[in-house]
């Protein structure tokens, strides 16, 4: 056996290496610069070493690999570095294209190499597979196989856009790409990534067995001159008369889908995202031109891609401080670990019955009460009719889903919740009944139990008032729906223990979220940046700005949904009740907004509450009506009174004025200390609300942007539009020496793979 840093290489008596992946003193095998300089002497040994007739690669550990360190590969995004531009390029350039190559020598070496795919292969893990002439994958529930760099704002750089099109067509290939698609192994398989599908622990057998009956066949000659090889030495590709499946790009079936493909591509991104558009290029140029051509096409590209400042932030915040955040990087140290075994839900409507389903998935016994035990039933049957779907699709059994819902107790008893170790209150939005059910609960709490609200926007400090201990008292703020929704912001009040804040994200933890740690104010941070955006939508409709106008601008700035259809779904009486609750707090300090006017009109004169009711700034279909579509309200126009000609309209400044408002809400609360870490920030807005994720957030979007043009631009807003552009003091410091935001606040470095 020979041992490398990150391999072992063992060959059998049959002439077949076993060469397993297992870098040391980590979890899960990445593609770095250790393991890539381990794989080009493995090949080169595999080519040169005549006792060697063919290979196995597969890994040691639980996951086959996960990817490259996109740790590394952050820090070179967005052309940072040292040396001039065209330096950086061409040695990015250079760097990116030499693992293409490596790749490229593994699949042309002569001999043949399998790969036995034991668990998770993703993204750069995958493309090493790609280069294998065979792929056997076990058959392991949680095992993913696919291509997500696309999610993170990246296109696969080892060779995925060649190799996976070449193996399945574009049509096929196209949206597992675009889209980061990942796939169970039975799927793989399916769709011709993967060739055979075994039980766990037989992929090394399976694949030597395919050697060993490839092994025994004649050797072919590779065109005229080439040398005498095993026909499964050879990729499709490589092969003479090989065509693409489906057709080339030229071809009348390959043309269409590209044609179809970036019509559908530009509908759905606006041209926010590169990585999306790179990857049809990398596709329709690769696939005209022989393979090493179409690998430099594609490592032109990606190059082009890492230059772009997008790619950095996307890197940084959908990937680096996402992944550091779920893992606790803003946990206090010294305090012990904590485990919710008994939760206590008070309210059992929308957000309190997602609690519970999410809670109970965890394994935790929950308590669901309400003031109505049919209320807390209904409750429970949220539960009910999500793991209904999910037996329906094959993702759990009857014995996993009775399991779990024996885990939910219905009940409107406060002594049921004795013993809990968490309480989390998710009641009406009122001050007085929130006081009400923490009186009565809190003492049902076990000894180190702690006390949670939901509330999305009533100060904690303010409802710790009713706690016999406040600092055990801390905001725990679920977004709807809560078993999709991957964010969890909880809230420190005035008197909250770091060891509370701790217990708090040990439970976020147990139900795989991604937590946010911000400090008290009204609307906190998600609901005080979220409200800006759907505000501007309305105060867009009172200058008279066209409301199909408005809905289509807000989508082509990459916000997930139009604020007029998003202020429906949150529901405009609630904007409101929390706008009165608002001006009865603050006074003659409440300062009337743009939008306050025509909310008003909305909920109290015209009772146009929203989606919920069937008619709000849209009419919508009768429940029956499942064909119908939702229409803008044709009333608008009367309500408003005024309409401007869309051709005056610039549509740059519409998409300025939603992103950059809620990029200056989120300064502030950087400002005011509401949000202390600038992961917190971008990650919070991207996972809470939808801030456009090409952005990388909205403190990655005034880094990108230059603080000094973002702070010009919003004077000049601020003098069109009104005080609420008007840059606050940090911003204007940070442009006058030129500071950024990830410079200057810049949170501790950790690496990461993927």
């Amino acid at each position: 056996m020979t041992t490398y840093e990150n391999f072992k290489f063992e060959v059998d008596g049959d002439g077949i290496a076993l060469i397993t992946w297992d870098m040391p003193n980590r979890s899960m095998n990445v593609l770095s610069q250790g393991s890539m300089g381990d794989m080009a002497s493995i090949i080169e040994k595999i080519m040169s070493d005549d006792a060697v007739k063919g290979a196995v690669l597969t890994s040691g550990k639980d996951a086959f690999c996960a990817g490259a360190d996109l740790s590394m590969m952050g820090g070179q995004a967005g052309g940072s570095g040292e040396g001039s531009k065209e330096d950086r390029v061409k040695a990015m350039y250079e760097g990116n294209l030499k693992f293409n190559m490596l790749l490229r020598s593994l699949e042309t070496c002569g001999k043949p190499v399998a790969a036995a795919i034991n668990g998770t292969a993703l993204g750069g893990g995958l493309e090493v597979t790609l280069a294998c002439h065979y792929r056997v994958v076990g058959n392991k529930p949680k095992t993913q196989i696919g291509l997500p760099e696309a999610k993170v704002g990246l296109l696969p750089g080892g060779g995925g856009t060649q190799r996976l099109p070449r193996l399945i067509g574009a049509q096929a290939a196209l949206p597992l790409i675009l889209q980061g698609t990942a796939l169970t192994p039975e799927k793989a398989v399916k769709a011709g990534i993967c060739h055979k599908l075994v039980e766990p622990g037989e992929e090394v057998a399976a694949a030597k067995a395919w050697l060993k009956e490839g092994l025994a066949q004649d050797k072919i000659k590779l065109g005229k001159k080439g040398p005498e090889v095993y026909p499964i030495a050879v990729q499709p590709w490589d092969m003479p008369g090989y065509k693409v499946p489906g057709g080339d790009p030229n071809g009348k079936g390959g043309s269409q889908v590209f044609t179809i493909g970036n019509a559908t591509l530009h509908k759905q991104t606006h041209g926010n995202f590169p990585a999306q558009r790179y990857i049809m290029s990398c596709v329709y140029e690769g696939l005209q031109v022989p393979m090493e051509a179409g690998i430099r096409i594609e490592t032109r590209y990606f190059t082009k891609l890492l230059m772009d400042p997008r790619s950095k932030a996307m890197i940084r915040s959908l990937f680096l401080s996402m992944q550091e955040l779920a893992k606790g990087a803003r946990r206090p140290a010294g305090v012990a670990p904590f485990q919710v075994k008994k939760l206590g839900i008070l309210g059992a409507g929308m957000m309190g019955a997602g609690i519970a389903y999410v809670s109970a998935q965890a394994g935790m016994e929950v308590v669901l009460l309400d003031t109505d035990q049919a209320n807390a039933e209904k409750g429970k049957a949220y539960s009910e009719k999500l793991l209904a779907k999910a037996l329906e699709r094959g993702k759990t059994t009857q014995e996993k889903a009775d399991k779990l819902l024996g885990l939910i107790k219905p009940t409107t008893n406060y002594d049921d919740l004795k013993g809990a170790d968490l309480v989390i209150e998710a009641v009406f939005e009122s001050r007085d009944i929130k006081a009400e059910v923490t009186k009565k609960s809190e003492p049902m709490l076990a000894e180190g139990g702690i006390y949670g609200s939901n509330t999305s926007t009533l100060p904690i400090t303010g409802l710790a008032e009713a706690s016999a201990k406040p600092d055990n008292f801390i905001g725990i703020h679920f977004f709807s729906p809560v078993d999709k929704m991957q964010l969890v912001e909880i809230i420190m009040g005035k008197k909250t223990s770091d060891e509370t804040l701790a217990k708090a994200m040990d439970y976020v933890k147990q139900i795989r979220k991604t937590p946010i740690v911000v400090n008290d104010s009204r609307g906190f941070y998600t609901s005080r940046c979220f409200g800006t955006y759907v505000g501007e939508g309305i105060a867009m409709l009172g200058e008279g700005v066209p409301p199909a106008m408005i809905e289509n601008v807000g989508k082509m700035t990459g916000m997930p949904m139009a604020p007029l259809a998003l202020n429906d779904e949150v529901a405009l009486d609630l904007a409101y009740k929390v706008r009165e609750q608002t001006k009865k707090d603050l006074g003659d300090k409440y300062v009337s907004g743009p939008a306050d006017q025509l909310l008003e009109e909305m909920v109290v004169k015209l009772g146009r509450v929203g989606k919920k009711a069937g008619k709000g700034f849209y009419d919508y279909p009768a429940p029956e009506n499942k064909d119908g579509k939702k229409k803008l309200w044709p009333g608008l126009a009367e309500l408003v009174g005024k309409s401007l000609d869309p051709e005056t309209l610039e549509v740059q400044e519409l998409k300025n004025r939603f992103l950059y408002i809620q990029a200056l809400e989120a300064a502030r609360c950087f400002e005011e200390g509401v949000v202390t870490d600038v992961r917190d920030a971008d990650v919070g807005a991207i996972l809470g609300w939808g801030y456009a994720p090409w952005s990388g957030g909205p403190l990655s979007l005034i880094d990108m942007v230059g603080t000094k043009e973002f702070v010009e631009t919003c004077d000049k807003l601020a003098q069109k539009y009104g005080e609420r552009f008007k840059p606050n003091k940090l911003l204007r410091d940070m442009a006058e020496k030129g500071d950024t935001f990830y410079g200057r606040f810049a949170p501790s470095k950790e690496k990461a793979a993927a």
